[in-house]
């Protein structure tokens, strides 16, 4: 695996306390099969006894097992053991109703004897072996399993209902205090977490209103509850509550910024700083004017605007905002600047240019480019893919994805990837999207002669990674000799996924590209690192190791360097505030404010971060395992920014992420995807 292996295999375990082992659970309980040999019934394959076995009828492909465990469990472990007639390729899956089944595991590796399969989770009344591929191809040959044994916890793995959409009861320029209806659940609800457009803001053990804090005057927020129960279970969310709240009885704007001068001008960008301005409560942030057009935002009495013409005069002031909302008067006198001639892009300058290539009414949520240089990308809350040709400004949508749900918040068609070594062959195209039940990872085929995608070849790769409002993750990377699909995973609402490596949430997961598990994963699964709260950006960088974005909650977010069996420390910690000793550190983090960051896409060593809530590009050298030469681009001047992907010549393709994202409302995004000019 030369350099990849390299990098990646060296871990960075974190021990934790032994925990008691889950009981079995299929001893004697009732099975079915799909055939059965003369000899050998089916219930021979959970008797106890590895003298006796279950054997299929022979010569047939796929045969199945499933146990009827009596009630809905948690599963953590599957013990198989085979005689000679064993399954090279199988998977095991779990099912409320023997209808629909959830995969937990899959193998094309299968060697006979004893495997003992650990750190699974899935939950159902019924688990299945089906097996697909024979180790022995002679026709007069079946399946063969001495013993099926099933472990796991029969306790409460049931979560609550959803509570009833909030209602407001009282609202100030600085907080607000919501309402809503009781959860029900099978044993009992222990309580509620309220949620700020994807932030805890406040929990309760029981009570049916809060109130959360730290709000901004004249702000628009978006409030949902999500319910727990005693053992951990999570419900889905709650319907949203839109809330704006009022002005503040601040009515003293800013002084006016001063001494607004250039530090940097070239062809497309121009470099400014000022004397800072003062406020009675707090200035917040700056905004910068083109002849009374605004062109920018900044957090600091500095920055840098991007996107501009060449040989082009700009009229610049510079005004400064306080929390309510007053602006101050402008700096004076008008700051005259012409951009310098030329198309070219210096090694200083970062960043450069950028040029709108389209516009989409829809969240563009993953992209990646094919071997022509073209692009497709994910369309979130619609489910289609377009194919867009950046030359003649073409697209055409090649299909719609059957069995994608939306969450009302995040959820939905997430990331697209293509495998690098072998799409010009295969033409899979890899998915990440959520259903009504989970989110899953799928491939289906790419037919480039129709320039459509071609449905009936769907494959499912990997279920059961939990679902809800936000924190889905949604982001895929193949390693880049093609061998390994990384995928990225929020918690789900549930932070007491994150730490558990036994479930696929806050997670770094990593498949073989037809969905089976590496034999050489940390913890038998698909989980590469865990301790995640919500990764949206995955990048390798030169030498194969991989980069990886995450969302914190309301202190930090931060970017990670991700080893094998990596502990990055959530909901302990977050970024490097909390109780942090032990954990992976982040290689950088960022303030919420001016993060709130998804895709990440590597070019030329260095590294590149699209943020949302801070609308602005980060660019950071790679030296070594550290990020050097912190710069921001772009702030304010396209809004909120989502998804970053390496482009053609050395360049990026960058999506804004405006209006619409935190609804899963078809069509109501206003949008670009542009493309970046680097240095």
């Amino acid at each position: 695996m030369g350099a990849i292996a390299l990098a990646l295999a060296a871990p960075t375990m974190i021990a934790g306390p032994a925990e008691a082992a889950d009981p079995l659970l299929s001893q004697g309980r009732p099975v079915t099969v799909s055939s059965s040999g003369w000899c050998c019934p089916a219930a021979n394959a959970v008797d106890g006894n590895s003298a006796t076995r279950w054997a299929s009828a022979a010569g047939v492909d796929p045969q199945w097992i499933d146990v009827d465990l009596g009630a809905v469990v948690r599963v953590s472990r599957v013990r198989l053991q085979w005689d000679a007639s064993c399954a090279t390729a199988y998977e095991i899956g779990t099912s409320a109703d023997r209808v629909t089944w959830t995969k937990i595991y899959a193998t094309t590796a299968g060697k006979g004897g004893v495997e003992d399969l650990t750190s699974l989770d899935g939950t159902g009344r019924y688990v299945r072996v089906y097996g697909t591929k024979r180790c022995r191809t002679d026709r007069s040959r079946g399946y063969s399993l001495q013993e099926f044994a099933v472990y796991g916890s029969a306790g409460d793995v049931q979560p609550p209902s959803p509570p009833g959409t909030p209602t407001l009861v009282g609202v100030t320029s600085t907080s607000a205090t919501i309402a809503w209806t009781a959860a029900t659940d099978d044993v009992g609800v222990a309580g509620y977490d309220v949620y700020r457009d994807g932030q805890l803001c406040a929990s309760t053990t029981g009570a049916l209103t809060a109130t959360c804090g730290n709000l901004g005057p004249n702000g628009s927020y978006g409030f949902y509850v999500n319910a727990r129960d005693a053992a951990g279970n999570v419900s889905q969310a709650s319907g949203t509550l839109p809330v704006r709240t009022p002005p503040s009885d601040d009515s003293t704007p800013p002084s006016a910024p001063s001494d607004v001068h250039v530090t940097a001008v070239n062809s497309t960008s121009i470099g400014l700083a000022w004397t800072a301005s003062t406020d009675d409560v707090g200035v917040t942030g700056y905004r910068i004017y083109d002849g009374g057009t605004q062109i920018g935002t900044s957090d600091t009495a500095s920055t840098t605007l991007g996107g501009l013409t060449p040989s082009t005069a700009y009229h610049l002031q510079v005004r400064a905002v306080d929390r309510n909302g007053n602006l101050s008067a402008p700096s004076t006198p008008v700051l005259d600047v012409t951009t310098t001639g030329g198309s070219g892009c210096s090694p200083s300058q970062g960043v450069c240019g950028a040029t709108q290539i389209t516009t989409d009414d829809d969240v563009v949520w993953g992209l990646t480019t094919l071997p022509d240089g073209t692009v497709l990308y994910t369309q979130r809350d619609v489910h289609d893919i377009i194919h867009l040709n950046p030359a003649t400004r073409a697209k055409t949508t090649i299909g719609t994805l059957p069995g994608v749900e939306n969450t009302d918040g995040e959820g939905g068609l997430l990331g697209l990837e293509i495998n690098p070594v072998s799409f010009a062959t295969d033409h899979w195209l890899y998915l990440f999207h959520t259903t009504a039940s989970d989110n899953r990872i799928v491939r289906v085929k790419y037919d480039p002669a129709a320039d459509s995608l071609d449905t009936s070849t769907e494959q499912v790769l990997l279920t059961g990674i939990a679902r809800n409002k936000y924190h889905n993750g949604g982001r895929l990377r193949f390693s880049p000799d093609g061998r390994y699909l990384f995928a990225a995973t929020g918690d789900a609402q549930n932070s007491a996924t994150a730490p558990n490596t036994s479930s696929l949430n806050g997670k770094v997961l990593r498949i073989n590209p037809d969905g089976s598990i590496p034999a050489d994963n940390p913890f038998g699964n698909a989980v590469w690192s865990y301790g995640h709260r919500n990764i949206q950006g995955l990048a390798f960088d030169a030498q194969g190791r991989l980069w990886e974005q995450e969302f914190g909650n309301n202190v930090m977010d931060e970017t990670n360097l991700i080893v094998k069996g990596g502990n990055y420390g959530w909901p302990s910690c977050e970024g490097t505030s909390g109780s942090c000793d032990g954990f992976v550190a982040p290689k950088r983090t960022y303030p919420v404010a001016q993060g709130s960051c998804s895709g990440i896409a590597i070019v030329n060593g260095a590294l590149y971060v699209a943020c949302e809530r801070g609308a602005r590009l980060y660019r950071a050298v790679i030296e070594g395992d550290t990020l050097t030469n912190v710069q921001s681009f772009f702030t304010g001047t396209y809004g909120r920014l989502r998804t970053v992907e390496p482009a053609p010549d050395s360049g990026l393709w960058l999506a804004t992420s405006v209006d619409g994202d935190k609804d899963g409302v078809p069509h109501n995004s206003h949008n670009q995807i542009l493309r970046v000019s680097v240095g």
